[in-house]
């Protein structure tokens, strides 16, 4: 199936029992065994069920199943939101004493993990001075355990050539983990690229409507890790939380996903609600509907910004001129998302009456919602870094960040330019 076909029918067919066409609501805790070998063959891994649905449950299912269809990957795991799967993305392959290696450019929740907590559960986070391979590269010795990245950097917009980091992560016997919100699988797919692990913020496009969080992490089922048993022993050794099951023997190339399920998630239980995953799911439907929107009028945004008076530059890589352009146009046929960066002249004060004025746009920190949201990075989803660390972020003080909606594209230039005019 195309893409557009499977944002409605991938994971679910028709309820063989009440013959339901829209995905239902499994509402329930646990799930009753046929008999007690019924239940050790469960949590043995040995058939597949449920079990219990801080674990699994049906509805999750269906949304799971979707979305590893969609990015290419053998399996995936639905969580209660975007942190959560990054947090667990990387605590399920590195330890104490481990490091990995981020790109600079992230968003700031994952920035706060990266930078204040997983250095005191004993992980180091290394970032990398650019988001290029050869910045990478410096970064790995062979205590890393993993290379981080986002397809297109919130807030800053850059763009990762996926392909050249697969290739460093892959050299040096570790795998590139991808955060793909901003683009979704209908811009980029990562693992075509040469990743292995792609998360998301469900809460975002993929939901699309501002009403539910999630999270969910997919396995592409291409990183060889029996082959570097040393440096992932909780995948090709007994698992002591988990009665000794040995991943990559019982799951061969969902090793990592199944571990994922059934430790981390499983010990910390950041659990996905049904009824998120149900609302969630009907976003997904119309992605590819309203992602050709999004771009469309985000590239006429970013060219009104462009030219307008009041306006120092613009980040977009949707523009001719921007650095990322060509990576744009490798990855997403020149529409990268409608996620872009303005500064004004008049750095932050300029920038903050500019935000107070607008009446259409939505003041908030999410992004990639039906409705045009912006930001202020600086005072907002940042605030806790410092001027340096906001620099390497990529945020200024009179950088503003605009998520462009579905809206119809005069309404939406008629409020930044009645907001410039006050500014």
């Amino acid at each position: 199936m195309r893409d557009e076909t499977k944002l409605v029918h991938s994971g679910y067919t028709t309820d063989p029992t009440t013959h339901a066409v829209a995905t239902p609501i499994y509402q329930t805790v646990s799930y009753e065994f046929d008999n007690a070998q019924h239940g050790a063959d469960l949590f043995n891994l040995a058939v597949p069920g449920n079990i219990y649905t801080r674990i699994m449950n049906p509805t999750n299912d269906v949304l799971e199943k979707r979305c590893a269809d969609l990015e290419g990957g053998v399996g995936a795991l639905a969580l209660s939101s975007g942190s959560a799967a990054v947090t667990y993305s990387i605590i399920n392959i590195a330890e104490a004493g481990t490091n990995i290696v981020t790109t600079p450019q992230l968003y700031g929740g994952t920035y706060t993990l990266f930078k204040h907590m997983f250095p005191k559960q004993g992980i180091e986070v290394r970032f990398a001075e650019g988001d290029g391979g050869a910045d990478i590269q410096k970064e790995i010795d062979g205590k890393t355990r993993a290379v981080f990245c986002e397809t297109i950097g919130n807030p800053a917009g850059n763009i990762v050539d996926v392909e050249a980091l697969a290739t460093v992560a892959h050299k040096n016997g570790v795998p590139l983990i991808v955060d793909n919100t901003v683009a979704t699988p209908i811009l980029i797919k990562p693992i075509d690229y040469g990743a292995d692990i792609i998360a998301h913020s469900l809460t975002k496009y993929m939901g699309g409507h501002g009403n539910s969080l999630g999270g969910v992490l997919v396995d592409g089922g291409n990183f060889p890790w029996a082959d570097y048993a040393d440096k992932y022993p909780m995948l090709t050794t007994p698992e002591p939380s988990y009665h000794g099951v040995v991943y990559t023997d019982a799951l061969g190339p969902a090793a990592y996903i199944g571990r994922v399920r059934t430790v981390p998630l499983r010990n910390t239980g950041s659990a996905l609600s049904p009824f998120n995953a149900f609302l969630i799911l009907q976003g997904i439907e119309t992605l590819a509907l309203r992602m050709e929107r999004h771009c469309n009028n985000a590239v006429a945004v970013a060219q009104y910004l462009q030219q307008h008076a009041k306006i120092e530059s613009v980040s977009y890589g949707g523009l001719p001129d921007d650095p990322y352009h060509a990576l744009a146009q490798k990855y997403c046929g020149g529409k990268p998302a409608s996620l872009l960066t303005f500064e004004i002249d008049g750095g932050f004060e300029r920038a903050v009456k500019f935000y107070d004025s607008l009446e259409l746009f939505k003041r908030l920190v999410n992004i990639g919602d039906a409705k045009s949201l912006a930001c202020h990075p600086a005072s907002t989803t940042h605030r806790q870094l410092s001027e340096e660390e906001q620099t390497k972020a990529g945020v200024t003080p009179g950088m503003i960040r605009l998520c462009v909606g579905i809206e119809h594209l005069d309404d939406i230039i008629e409020d930044l330019e009645q907001a410039l005019g006050k500014a």
